[in-house]
C-alpha cells in the first residue's frame, strides 16, 4: 500500500502525535508499505525518517506558541504527491497543512482517512483566542466530514466528536514501546539529578509539553503541602519561563526536553507520575509512565479514565480540587506497598498495549476506506 501522510507536526518536534506517527511508520514499513510524509519545515529539517521521504513545506511560527509551525499548501505539495502516487491519504490532526488533504484526495481520486489528536478549540482559550472557539469547532467538523473514516485516540474523544457532528468515527487503539520504557531503566545518576541531589526523597515526575493548557501550575500546591517530595518537570514549551518563575525556590527541577534512553531513565527513576491536564485526547506520556512501572496520578477526565485504572494502576482526582490532588499524592507517597502494587499493575497494563496491534487496526481502516472507494 502507498500511503501519504499530511501532518501538522513531525520531527524534530516532539509530542504525542509525533510519537504515534513515528511508530506507525516503523510498523507499516515492516508490513511492506511505502509512504510519503508531508510536514512543516523546521529549520533545515530532515528529508527522511527510516527511509521514508519527508516533503517539507515552508512554515511560520504560531505567534502565541512558536514551537508550533503553520504551513500552507503550495504547488510543490501536489508535485510531490503526483510523483509518489499514493493509494490513500491520511491527514493527521488536520488543520492548516491538512486542509489540503481533502483537495488532493479528490484530485488524485484516492480515499482520505483523518485522525483527531488535539482539541484545538479547547486550547484556544489558553492562548487568548477564545473568540474563535465556535469557528474552530465548525471548521474541525467540516474538515473531518470530508474523510471516509475518522479516527480517534480514545472513546472519550469519539463521544465528543460525535456530539460535535463528526461522522464515520472509529477508535485507533493506544500503543507504547514497552521495551524502551521499562522499570529496568532505573538510574541512580538520573534520580540524583531529578531530585536535585536529594535521591532519598519521593520523586514525582511530569513529562510533556510545558504549555499553559496543561495546568502544570496546579502542581505547586503539592510542594507547598506535602513534605519530603520532589517534582521533576521534563519538557519544554511556551510556558516554561513562567513556570520556572512560579516554581522558583521550591523543590522543583526543570530538565528541558529529554529523548530516547535519557527519557526512559527519567521515567524509571521516579516514584510516581503526575498528569494534571484536562484537555487531552489521550496522554501518551501516561502510557509511557505505566510501561516504566509508575503509578499515575491524573486529573479525572474521560481520556485519563481509559488509561488509568483508578485504585489499580494509579489514582484519579477531581481536577477542580487542590485538596483532592494533595490527598492523592499523600496516599501514594506514604504507602510503599500500595505504590509497589500499583507499579506492577501499571507495567502489566502497558504490556497489553503495543504499536504492532495498534497499527494493524489502523491498516484495517485503510483497507476499509479503499474498499468503500
Amino acid at each position: 500500500m502507498r500511503i501519504a501522510f499530511f501532518t501538522e507536526t513531525f520531527l524534530p518536534a516532539t509530542d504525542g502525535v509525533v510519537t504515534r506517527l513515528k511508530h506507525t511508520i516503523e510498523e507499516l514499513l515492516g508490513m511492506g508499505d511505502e509512504m510519503l510524509v508531508i510536514a512543516p519545515k523546521y529549520g533545515e529539517g530532515s528529508g527522511s525518517y527510516e527511509g521514508v521521504p519527508i516533503h517539507r513545506v515552508s512554515s511560520v511560527p504560531f505567534p502565541s506558541y512558536p514551537q508550533i509551525k503553520l504551513a500552507l499548501i503550495n504547488p510543490g505539495v501536489g508535485n510531490a504527491l503526483r510523483s509518489f502516487g499514493p493509494e490513500l491519504i491520511h491527514a493527521v490532526n488536520p488543520f492548516v497543512l491538512g486542509r489540503g488533504a481533502p483537495f488532493y484526495s479528490r484530485s488524485l481520486d484516492v480515499p482520505l482517512v483523518a485522525s483527531y489528536h488535539t482539541n484545538i478549540a479547547a486550547y484556544a482559550s489558553f492562548y487568548k483566542l477564545g473568540l474563535f472557539d465556535r469557528a474552530t469547532r465548525w471548521y474541525t467538523r467540516k474538515l473531518h466530514n470530508r474523510a471516509a473514516i475518522n479516527l480517534c485516540t480514545s472513546q472519550a474523544t469519539l463521544r465528543y466528536l460525535a456530539g460535535e457532528g463528526v461522522e464515520r468515527l472509529h477508535l485507533w487503539p493506544q500503543g507504547v514501546d514497552a521495551r524502551r520504557f521499562h522499570p529496568d531503566k532505573f538510574s541512580k545518576g538520573w534520580r540524583v539529578r531529578l531530585t536535585n541531589g536529594h535521591p532519598a526523597e519521593r520523586l514525582l515526575l511530569y513529562v510533556g509539553r510545558l504549555g499553559h493548557e496543561k495546568d502544570i501550575g496546579r502542581l505547586r500546591v503539592v510542594l507547598d503541602e506535602v513534605p519530603g517530595v520532589r517534582l521533576a518537570l521534563v519538557g519544554d514549551g511556551p510556558a516554561r519561563r513562567d513556570l520556572e518563575q512560579e516554581y522558583a525556590n521550591t523543590r522543583a527541577f526543570f530538565t528541558g526536553a529529554l529523548h530516547g534512553e535519557e527519557l526512559a531513565a527519567a521515567f524509571a527513576s521516579a516514584d510516581a507520575f503526575l498528569f494534571p491536564s484536562t484537555t487531552e485526547t489521550l496522554g501518551m506520556a501516561m502510557i509511557e509512565a505505566l510501561a516504566s512501572g509508575l503509578p499515575v496520578l491524573a486529573a479525572r477526565t474521560g481520556a485519563t479514565g481509559e488509561v488509568v485504572d483508578d485504585g489499580e494502576t494509579g489514582l484519579l482526582y477531581d481536577p477542580g480540587s487542590d485538596a483532592a490532588l494533595v490527598a492523592a499524592v499523600r496516599k501514594i507517597v506514604s504507602d510503599d506497598g500500595l505504590r509497589a502494587r500499583m507499579g506492577r499493575n501499571a507495567r502489566a497494563a502497558a504490556e497489553r498495549r503495543d504499536w504492532g496491534s495498534s497499527t494493524r487496526t489502523l491498516r484495517g481502516y485503510y483497507e476499509q476506506a479503499m474498499g468503500e472507494r
